[in-house]
């Protein structure tokens, strides 16, 4: 069985394998997500892959050869809708002219665009303000933007100018007109939760097009449905963090859903003897400190789930179980335990539990 690594996945036994994004979700390799798939597969089934976000996707329809090149195009297109319109790297996006606007102005969204910000800021309600879609200057401050490390940390002055521009409760935002503006100089960064809204634009072109077995992944997040090549369900293995080596924690059947994950453990820096994740909690401004490595959900909807697991990561573990228990969350983490690691999982997430492996 071949093995091949990219991003923050990992496919075994396919053939092919973030947009750069500022906020903690896309800075950290997070927990592995890997498709255990069989080895090779029938000549008729179909694989393709390409560039997208930084990163690459990859889809495997088994039986569907068929489909081809004009469905290489249909998800090229797909994907190029969703940079035009999110994408913070592309001074013509919708995202970016909002983000240019003063405070006090306001613009017309796409019907895609205001689906993904509903989502977005209904997490943030729903966790408290863990999420944040306006986080992204917190993210810079703390050296995990783009640009790079800053020499030390930031000073309280620093943090409190910062976090005067971030805050979802300071968007205007209206669903019935699709009408957003801005109660202060904040803007916006999809990078937490556009990745998984893509996976779900695939997923919805596939089953327009009557294809009901299917793995389609973006930079690690993905959603699968019906039967993999081998006849069976997909088998996804979440990662446990081994430094110099990966190694899987849990072996998970999946045949209709999606999967995401977030994880704090390849992405900090050290100050004396002090450790700095890159998961920056937009409530204090200040990266958290809590013992969770990572988070995975599991939603029928990638775009909800990728929003979530980085909500739940910034939470920490018991608020984290807590918000999954009373939302319904199917919800399984990595918390850092002495030399170790101790797994903690939502009721929701106990019918993924069970047959699971290992190994």
């Amino acid at each position: 069985m071949r093995s091949l690594f990219f991003g923050v996945a990992r496919i075994l036994g396919t053939d092919g394998g973030g947009w750069p994004r500022k906020d903690a979700k896309n800075l950290c390799l997070g927990a592995l997500l890997a498709l255990l798939a069989a080895c090779g597969g029938e000549p008729q089934d179909l694989r393709l892959e390409g560039r997208t976000m930084g990163t690459r996707w990859h889809l495997t329809v088994p039986g569907g050869a068929a489909a081809g090149e004009a469905l290489q195009a249909a998800i090229d297109a797909e994907l190029e809708a969703v940079n035009a319109s999110m994408s913070t790297w592309l001074e013509d996006s919708e995202i970016s002219r909002f983000n240019r606007l003063p405070a006090g102005a306001t613009m017309t969204v796409s019907p895609s665009f205001a689906a993904v910000l509903e989502a977005a800021l209904a997490i943030g309600r729903t966790s408290g303000g863990a999420y944040d879609v306006t986080v992204a200057p917190l993210v810079d401050l703390w050296g995990f933007g783009p640009e790079g490390p800053r020499d030390g940390i930031p000073d309280s002055a620093a943090v409190a100018e910062t976090r005067y521009r971030v805050g979802q409760s300071k968007l205007d935002w209206n669903p019935d007109s699709r009408r957003l503006g801005k109660r202060a100089p904040v803007s916006l960064d999809f990078s937490s939760i556009a990745k998984g809204y893509a996976v779900d634009r695939v997923a919805g072109l596939l089953e327009a097009r009557g294809l009901a077995n299917y793995l389609v992944e973006i930079g690690g997040e993905m959603r699968v449905a019906g039967r993999s090549p081998r006849s069976d369900a997909w088998r996804v293995a979440v990662e446990r963090p081994q430094a110099g080596a990966r190694a899987v924690a849990r072996g998970i059947a999946l045949s209709d859903g999606a999967i995401a994950t977030s994880g704090d453990y390849r992405n900090f820096f050290t100050v004396g003897e002090v450790r700095y994740s890159h998961m920056i909690d937009p409530r204090t401004g200040a990266p958290v400190t809590h013992d969770v490595v990572s988070v995975t959900v599991i939603h029928k909807s990638c775009m909800v789930a990728d929003g979530w697991a980085t909500a739940l990561a910034v939470l920490g573990r018991e608020a984290a179980l807590e918000v999954a228990d009373e939302a319904g969350l199917a919800v399984y983490l990595l918390a850092r335990e002495g030399d170790g690691f101790k797994e903690y999982s939502s009721p929701a997430f106990a019918p993924y539990l069970a047959g699971s492996s290992e190994e």
